[in-house]
């Protein structure tokens, strides 16, 4: 199965793909989300989770 990505805004795929790749750097825990309506790429959203370790379970 293949899609292709139509320009939203004036965005082109490249743009779109540059959003999605943003998105993505650096992302240890969490997802990233792409609402797509009408065929359409309409919004991308970064949900992040951030990770505590209690001191004793510490690895080294």
């Amino acid at each position: 199965m293949s899609a292709s990505l139509r320009s939203v805004d004036g965005q082109d795929e490249a743009t779109i793909l540059r959003e999605i790749q943003s998105a993505l750097r650096d992302l240890r825990f969490g997802a990233v989300e792409i609402t797509v309506h009408n065929a359409q790429v309409v919004q991308i959203e970064r949900k992040e989770k951030f990770r505590l370790q209690n001191p004793s379970q510490k690895s080294s």
